[in-house]
């Protein structure tokens, strides 16, 4: 059976290409188009029974994502599986498990049997967590033992991989010979720089990228290379660490696409507002237009409680010079575990720079959504705009703070509406 990159390519229209198409107002023929050339990734595991696979990449809406997971400190399998469903009814595309503690595989295989939406994982997590508990020490997984995670959590039908694929000995070397303020803070990619330095070893999913590529085709899951070398501190922005990986990435990305295998690139971390173009167009380049997935990025390192805010920022102005894929920050980020609200604040976050971004990439329907909000609110019509709003529940609440008696105008101007007032000049005959 042909996976969707394969069938793109010989223009067979699947219900998955068909359904992205419709959900996005794409001819279904510049979907294949683009999806066979590896400019659009279509997210979903062919073991994933879920109603709405997710387009990501070139002319598409910027998704957003929502990452959820427990620690070694708190692990509450009902709690994650709330905050999948609040990230979800915020607006959420996807939900990234990024557990580290208590029982991985049921907190997965609840989640994914709850909530039925695009999921996806960081594999060496489990890998390393279980050769710390089975072997006594992460530095004492093998290779066979990431590949095994790999294999059943692919089997398990998760849509989309973490693989921190371009951490190298090259690229380490790198990292050490220029020097770093904050080093490494990628999890995934600190379990790799570890393993890697204490058996004097190549990355296995480096040097064994065909069996990564093997496991992926055999179940359409989308690659999303990580940035494991990702700077964790303006500082470090776009340093040749960064940069070393990116190379890595675009080769690698090449070589998926010749087997068959779709490819999103994960991307910077912390970058101040001055390099975000020019890291988005060095990852649209070295990687051949492949989907650009970004974490923030965070613009400043002074905000901590507020990183939804410093990311949004940040995300609203990568996306519009052509990140496709947001990857939202929570207030807890640098902070804590996040909590529900906090998941609630982060997907909306995101939901608002994505939607800023769509209306300067000419997405379709974006810009129209604000000209209805805006016909509302010249009309004073409250219930519009709390359909309209991106939280309605949120505005509503804020709404129903007004003083009592305030009903037609808000109680920012009260009697002195500027739209009512100019309104009832330009427009005597309809005030009578």
């Amino acid at each position: 059976m042909k996976n969707q990159m394969e069938a793109a390519r010989t223009g067979e229209m699947t219900p998955e290409i068909e359904k992205t198409a419709s959900v996005e107002k794409m001819a279904v023929s510049t979907l294949c188009e683009r999806l066979g050339q590896g400019e659009i990734v279509l997210l979903k595991n062919k073991n994933h029974d879920i109603p709405n696979p997710i387009g990501v990449g070139r002319g598409l809406r910027t998704k957003v994502n929502a990452n959820i997971g427990s620690s070694t400190d708190f692990s509450d399998i009902a709690q994650e599986v709330e905050k999948a469903r609040v990230a979800v009814a915020a607006g959420a595309d996807t939900i990234m498990d990024l557990s580290t503690g208590g029982d991985l595989t049921e907190i997965r295989r609840r989640i994914m049997q709850e909530v039925p939406v695009v999921i996806g994982t960081v594999p060496i997590y489990e890998a390393a967590i279980g050769a710390a508990q089975k072997k006594g020490g992460i530095v004492r997984m093998s290779p066979d033992d990431l590949f095994a995670v790999l294999e059943r959590q692919a089997e398990e039908g998760v849509d989309f991989f973490t693989v921190h694929c371009g951490i190298t000995r090259e690229s380490i070397a790198r990292l050490k010979n220029q020097g770093r303020l904050t080093d490494v803070v990628s999890r995934g990619g600190s379990f790799l720089v570890t393993w890697m330095i204490a058996n004097d070893r190549e990355n296995p999913l480096y040097e064994q990228y065909d069996r990564v590529l093997e496991i992926a085709k055999a179940y359409d899951i989308t690659l999303s290379l990580g940035d494991g070398l990702r700077p964790g501190s303006l500082a470090d922005a776009t340093d040749r660490a960064q940069i070393q990986e990116l190379l890595i990435l675009g080769e690698l990305t090449q070589s998926a696409w010749e087997q068959g295998v779709q490819v999103m690139i994960e991307g910077p971390g912390h970058v101040p507002l001055d390099q975000i173009r020019t890291n988005i167009q060095l990852q649209k380049s070295v990687c051949r237009n492949a989907p650009f997935y970004v974490l923030g990025p965070i613009v400043t390192d002074v905000a901590p409680g507020y990183d939804h805010i410093t990311s949004a920022i940040g995300g609203a102005i990568a996306a519009a010079e052509g990140a496709d894929f947001l990857c939202y920050v929570t207030p807890g980020e640098h902070l804590k575990l996040p909590n529900i609200q906090d998941v609630h604040d982060g997907v909306i976050g995101a939901r608002i720079a994505a939607h800023a971004a769509d209306i300067v990439k000419g997405v379709p329907g974006a810009a129209e959504w604000d000209l209805d909000m805006s016909r509302a609110r010249k009309n004073l019509d409250w219930d519009r705009q709390m359909a309209l709003a991106i939280d309605p529940v949120h505005a509503k609440r804020v709404r129903a703070e007004a003083e009592p008696g305030v009903s037609e105008v808000c109680s920012m101007c009260g009697t002195y509406c500027a739209i009512r007032m100019v309104h009832e000049v330009l427009h005597p005959e309809k005030h009578g």
